[in-house]
């Protein structure tokens, strides 16, 4: 049974790996409802879905309905305007069956464009507060892939949470990762975590074994076991896995025996990692 964390000082505690809603994306709905209530069976309270996701919503939403109200369920919006952002919330909200998300984020934010027009008159904020306000979502959070967008919007409001990054490679040979962890413990943000199980770009004109990934990630027991210990001995709350079915069973299977990694294993789990690691902190969305 995996091990839950707090979700900062909500008093709610997550599972420390999460269902990310790519992994029901083109199954049938019957492998949709036995993949959501295998990762229920094992203590996975964690969900977290996106518009942008294919027809993961469509397919979750009846998944994971008849275990709604024992699970924390996550949605996101690509929208930066207010009025953009309530459509997408209703439409999310209907798909995923449910009269309330536990954490609505801002997907993707990746320049200080984003940040202006989130903020801006107008701008998608509106919309989550007043969400918030009325009962539609309980938490406001938002992802990203860039440290400078990350620290702007934390810089402008006061989120309950941040997904982003946290990867051994990037961190130790781009330096990405480090400051937003920093950042967000300061200002007592709740950390959630993307790419654990990165390895590199893929190379080029190789051939992509996981069509759900866009970057070539770990696949092999002892890399992805080093590589999800070291991400969840970092002070996050959870990870969510990449979107490949065998991947997030596999996933979870290992955080069932979870660790801190000690310097030795760290050693180690460098060896497996790519000469050109997927982020760096060069400001871009990556």
């Amino acid at each position: 049974m995996l091990a839950r964390r707090p979700y900062g000082a909500t008093g709610e505690n997550l599972s420390i790996v999460g269902f990310g809603g790519i992994v029901v994306m083109d199954a049938t709905q019957q492998e949709a409802a036995e993949r959501v209530a295998w990762a229920v069976d094992r203590g996975v309270n964690y969900f977290d879905i996106a518009p942008s996701y294919g027809n993961a919503q469509q397919l979750l939403g009846p998944a994971l309905e008849p275990h709604r109200e024992g699970v924390f369920l996550a949605c996101k919006t690509e929208k930066r305007d207010a009025a953009g952002a309530a459509e997408a919330l209703e439409d999310s909200l209907r798909a995923m069956r449910t009269d309330r998300f536990d954490l609505y984020q801002l997907h993707a934010m990746a320049t200080q464009e984003d940040v202006e027009q989130v903020f801006g008159p107008g701008g998608a904020i509106e919309t989550f507060v007043k969400a918030r306000e009325s009962g539609k979502v309980r938490h406001l959070g938002f992802s990203a892939h860039s440290q400078q967008a990350a620290v702007a919007a934390m810089d402008r409001f006061n989120f309950d949470s941040v997904l982003f990054p946290v990867n051994f490679a990037a961190w130790n040979a781009g330096d990405f990762g480090p400051r937003i962890l920093d950042e967000a413990a300061r200002r007592n943000v709740a950390r959630l975590a993307l790419k654990a199980m990165a390895h590199g770009k893929w190379p080029e004109g190789a051939e992509r074994r996981w069509k759900k990934v866009w970057y070539e990630p770990l696949s092999d027991r002892r890399p992805v076991e080093l590589a999800l210990r070291w991400t969840l001995s970092q002070p996050v709350t959870a990870a969510l896995p990449p979107g490949e079915w065998e991947l997030f069973q596999l996933a979870v299977e290992l955080a069932e025996d979870f660790r801190p990694i000690t310097e030795a294993e760290t050693a180690e789990l460098m060896t497996f990692a790519d000469e050109e690691p997927v982020f760096e902190d060069k400001g871009s969305a990556g």
